[in-house]
């Protein structure tokens, strides 16, 4: 994948995180997902698309609320994982590989969409008519973002110079807490009804936190295998001297809450 405002237009493969991703990634806290809960949505009753499910850590998080969830992700590779760790959990979750420009339903189909993690990578002058038109009137678009606060914690900011030690286009650092972004494109056809951000703390182990790391778009999904070596050496070095076995990194939860017009 490239885009030209993401990493200097340098490509980037979620596929090639996905064991990590499947491991490591799935750190959303109670207060995050209390908070999706809290508007009513992705519930008994309600169908609910998430699109760049990656290994959909928000359908099975969520599923045991009762709502029939489908995901999709332009990565086999992520839903292959997403599949195995469905199976693994007894959850029936249809999982596909699909780019969001592509995902083709009926309108009226959806009460929810989800966009996890991913808003900065579809092409939204296709996928804001789309949204619109497979949702049902008053329907939902939900964009979920968590990031960590580099200038306020000090193992976030460490890590990060060392990604961009060895990956100096990576645009992914130096995160402050703000609205998750809304393109404009989606203002046409949704109104925003909720935007809000707070504050949780996410556990780690020395392992987690790295394994969190090299799950990132900075690292796992754009270097290569020997750069990756000297990445991991060097940051293991850091936590090591920096970090005690077990430890929060402070991050920060941004929410937007979309409602199709009628």
């Amino acid at each position: 994948m490239k885009n030209q405002d993401i990493d200097n237009g340098n490509s980037f493969d979620w596929g090639k995180t996905s064991k990590d991703y499947a491991k490591f990634r799935d750190i959303y806290p109670k207060e995050f997902y209390d908070k999706i809960l809290s508007l009513g949505v992705c519930v008994s009753g309600q169908t609910v698309l998430d699109i760049g499910t990656g290994t959909a850590n928000v359908p099975r998080a969520l599923y045991s609320h009762g709502a029939k969830w489908i995901g999709t992700d332009i990565s086999e590779n992520q839903i292959e994982s997403a599949k195995e760790l469905c199976r693994e959990q007894g959850m029936d979750i249809e999982l596909y590989t699909c780019p969001a420009e592509e995902i083709d339903y009926p309108e009226n189909t959806f009460d929810v969409i989800t966009a996890c993690q991913c808003i900065w990578y579809p092409d939204h002058k296709v996928t804001a008519p789309k949204f619109a038109k497979i949702l049902k009137p008053g329907g939902k678009f939900l964009i979920l973002y968590m990031g960590w606060l580099p200038y306020e914690d000090k193992i976030a900011g460490g890590s990060e110079e060392i990604i961009l030690k060895y990956n100096p286009d990576w645009s992914g650092h130096g995160d402050t807490r703000k609205h998750v972004w809304v393109p404009d494109e989606y203002l046409e056809f949704f109104d925003i009804t909720l935007q809000e951000e707070f504050d949780v703390n996410v556990p780690f182990t020395r392992e987690s936190w790295h394994g969190r790391m090299r799950a990132c778009r900075g690292v796992g999904a754009s270097m290569d295998e020997k750069t990756i070596k000297l990445w991991e050496e060097d940051h293991t070095k850091f936590l090591m001297e920096n970090a005690p076995e077990q430890f929060d990194v402070l991050h920060y939860v941004s929410i937007a809450e979309l409602t199709r017009k009628r």
